[in-house]
């Protein structure tokens, strides 16, 4: 899709091309505005009181020490948010139980009111002068709280006498889920050559993103209108949901975010803390502006992953799939999350048969809440732990039969010729290759000189192992996005859509896809994603699908450029409109040399004569694009570890990948991505524990006791892209964002579990710290 010399500058900025990013710039020199940079004038600040127990009825609340202190301006408890016509905030996953009945969704306030259910529980707000002292009146607010047995394992919650967290969710469960045909699926076990089974462990996740969360509420009592400015995941959808957690108009509700450093999901929600400071500046008539504190969000934002599930396999005698069948729990924390079921429910149904011929698929699965932060999505959302869950059986179920664990997937594997491929769970896999990247793995990997290495670290005194992590994700579900471009009178051109940067680099690649569709300057395109009042739709950032869903909107948008450009082209050129042909860049009359460029065109149309009534009068565009199916990025990550087994210490030494994201629109960036999700997946397989004492207090809540991945636990990585365009939406991208802990986690928990075979190690959970290992080790001994 090489572009023209009419715009030179434009060839080495298409799509396909590694161009730097452009946003990094600002960052690099320390310009970047985040939510704690902002201050409107006059504001106040807020803190807010947290539960110290994990499960307790509030008895009282005695602000009166705290209202007294220096500098504070209100104090708000969950009584005072009563009768303003504020909403609760909800869950928004409706699945029905396997009954039939609708999910059980407690309801939340912004404040507790009744009982508190996990620590952190914010149960009041003060706002003072400072952010200091509202932080020191916040420690002098008393709480008198009768406490209550907490429970904290999903397992343990459902157990006969545990701890009730709501009355009206007996047992805990908010969800019984149930998916598949069981009677098909047990008699293909009862037929079954082989079964394997695993109980395995998806452990919690504390998302730690480098900025913590930050908000500051306004209100504009002329327009009667609310102002949020805060980092979200998409300034649109959020400021509709939290219209709706202030029982407002959408109209009457403004979303701002700035720059965001970071998310992996977390920040998509709206949070308890944004309706209370949206009343405060109500009331005060001043903005109120509350910023997160490390510690405090450990335990106040929400965690990911936190999953036990059986996992079964059932093969024929030569080793082909007949069924899988997954049951397990999913911890939901004490609160739903708005997307809180997904995980543990369709997402793995959908990600768990990967790139494989599985003919049937059983998922029956309990959403429990427990005295816990509350779960959310985290990079991935359920598909890395469906695909987690699949490779581990895979590599289990090799050793039991004696297969070769790279022949067992090879056999299974969907082949070329096979597509498109339906699934027992209404997928359709459109594109790909997947026994060519295997094989293509398995040569970067140089899989055939591995007992020369092995020998080599035993020789050092350590233990090595490799894993094969074949993954394949659905993306996110389809949503409408929008595709603005705005021609501005500097000569720039500006794209409006509703997904949102927060960290990945949009601005770059959608200027490539712009400049690859339309010939604009890449240096004069700028990009505007984070006021919902600029939007005119937006399903946001999520599922991988950013590029899929704004640059189809944007290659859309282009297209009607092109339309209208078409219509006053031909005016100005004087020919007819069938005559006008659209390349590199340029209107011109066919077979001519009779022409004029785009950017021309659009300043014609701002200062140049009047035109007909009928024709356009200026090329802007705002676009909806009507959602795309679900596109399926897939891979073969494999990792070879190192384990001493006097510490039980393991290192990644070795991590090949080879991906198929479809079209490419900016290697380097998607290269970045997977980077990024790979050590995510390396930091929860080895490092990151989050733990809770019996009481519910998280004993894991700071940097001193959680152990996060450094640049200097990892290898340099491979990374081979092998990519197949999908025919799913206009740009041909299958998205990558969520694909580097698809792969990691499989990849490297198989190496550790390989690393250990020796010792007659058939399974051992996440996270692998030394303490784990060695106890295994040494108790295996």
């Amino acid at each position: 899709m090489r572009m023209s010399p009419a715009d030179p500058s434009a060839m080495t900025f298409e799509v396909g091309q590694s161009v730097p990013r452009q946003e990094d710039a600002i960052l690099v020199r320390g310009d970047g505005r985040y939510t704690d940079d902002l201050s409107l004038e006059g504001q106040l600040y807020a803190a807010f009181v947290r539960s110290p127990h994990a499960h307790g009825v509030i008895r009282g609340i005695d602000v009166s020490g705290a209202r007294a202190m220096k500098g504070v301006v209100a104090i708000y408890t969950g009584g005072d948010l009563e009768g303003h016509g504020y909403g609760t905030l909800k869950c928004q996953i409706d699945l029905p139980n396997r009954d039939g009945t609708p999910i059980r969704k407690p309801v939340r306030k912004a404040l507790a009111t009744d009982k508190v259910r996990f620590v952190g529980d914010p149960v009041a707000m003060v706002v003072a002068r400072s952010a200091v002292q509202a932080r020191d009146a916040a420690e002098a607010v008393a709480l008198d709280i009768e406490i209550l047995p907490a429970v904290t394992a999903g397992e343990d919650a459902v157990a006969p006498g545990a701890p009730q967290l709501y009355d009206d969710v007996p047992g805990n469960v908010i969800l019984d889920f149930h998916y598949g045909d069981a009677e098909k699926v047990a008699a293909a076990f009862a037929g079954a050559s082989h079964v394997t089974k695993l109980r395995i462990v998806n452990s919690r996740i504390v998302v730690n993103p480098i900025e913590p969360r930050s908000a500051i509420g306004s209100y504009d009592r002329k327009a009667n209108r609310y102002t949020l400015h805060a980092p979200s995941q998409g300034a649109f959808g959020m400021r509709n949901n939290l219209a709706a957690a202030m029982g407002v108009a959408q109209e009457r509700m403004r979303l701002v975010t700035g720059h965001v450093g970071g998310s992996f999901g977390m920040k998509s929600s709206v949070f308890p803390e944004y309706v209370v400071l949206l009343h405060a500046a109500r009331l005060l008539k001043k903005p109120v502006k509350w910023t997160d504190q490390r510690s405090e969000s450990f335990v106040s934002d929400h965690h990911g992953r936190d999953m036990v599930f059986e996992a079964e396999l059932a093969l024929d005698a030569r080793g082909t799939f007949l069924a899988t069948r997954f049951s397990g729990i999913g911890n939901m924390g004490g609160y739903l999350s708005p997307f809180a079921p997904m995980m543990a429910t369709m997402n793995i149904g959908k990600n768990s048969i990967g790139m494989y011929r599985t003919p049937l698929v059983e998922v029956q699965s309990k959403c429990v809440v427990t005295n816990t932060a509350p779960i959310g999505a985290y990079r991935g959302a359920g598909r890395p732990e469906g695909n987690y869950f699949m490779e581990r059986l895979i590599d289990t179920a090799a050793a039991e039969m004696g297969i070769d664990k790279a022949a067992l997937r090879r056999r299974n594997l969907v082949a070329p010729q096979q597509l498109p491929w339906a699934t027992p769970i209404g997928t359709l896999y459109d594109s790909g290759d997947f026994p060519a990247l295997l094989a293509k793995a398995l040569e970067v990997a140089d899989w055939g000189g591995y007992k020369t290495r092995q020998r080599d670290s035993r020789k050092a005194g350590k233990l090595r192992g490799r894993g094969i992590g074949c993954y394949l994700e659905v993306t996110a579900p389809p949503s409408n996005e929008m595709g603005g471009l705005h021609f501005e009178a500097d000569g720039s051109v500006t794209i409006v859509t509703g997904t949102l940067d927060y960290g990945q680099g949009h601005w770059t690649p959608f200027a490539q896809v712009l400049t690859s569709k339309l010939g604009v300057p890449f240096d004069k395109i700028r990009l505007v994603q984070g006021d919902s009042d600029r939007l005119i739709a937006g399903g946001g950032t999520g599922g991988s699908k950013s590029i899929m869903a704004s640059g189809s909107a944007i290659m859309e948008a282009g297209d009607r450029v092109i339309e209208k450009g078409k219509l006053v082209a031909a005016h100005l050129l004087e020919a007819g409109v069938a005559d006008i042909e659209f390349a590199r860049g340029r209107f011109t009359i066919a077979g001519t040399d009779r022409s004029i460029g785009v950017m021309e065109l659009a300043e014609r149309l701002r200062t140049g004569p009047a035109l007909p009534e009928e024709l356009p009068h200026s090329l802007d565009v705002d676009h909806v694009f009507q959602a795309a199916p679900s596109a399926y990025p897939n891979g073969c990550h494999i990792a070879e570890v190192e384990i001493d087994p006097e510490t039980g210490q393991v290192e990644v030494v070795s991590y090949v990948m080879v991906n198929d994201f479809g079209t490419l629109v900016n290697p380097m960036i998607v290269e970045g991505q997977l980077h990024g999700g790979v050590v995510q997946g390396i930091g929860q397989a080895i490092y990151e524990m989050t733990a809770y004492d019996e009481s519910g207090q998280l004993m894991t809540g700071s940097y001193m006791d959680y152990a996060m991945p450094r640049a200097a636990d990892v290898p340099f990585f491979s990374f081979t892209s092998q990519g197949i365009p999908t025919a799913n939406n206009p740009v041909g991208a299958k998205g990558c964002g969520e694909a580097g802990c698809a792969g990691s986690l499989p990849s490297v928990m198989n190496a550790i579990v390989d690393a250990l075979s020796p010792y007659g190690v058939r399974h051992v959970d996440m996270p692998a710290t030394p303490q784990t290992i060695w106890r295994v080790i040494h108790g295996r001994r």
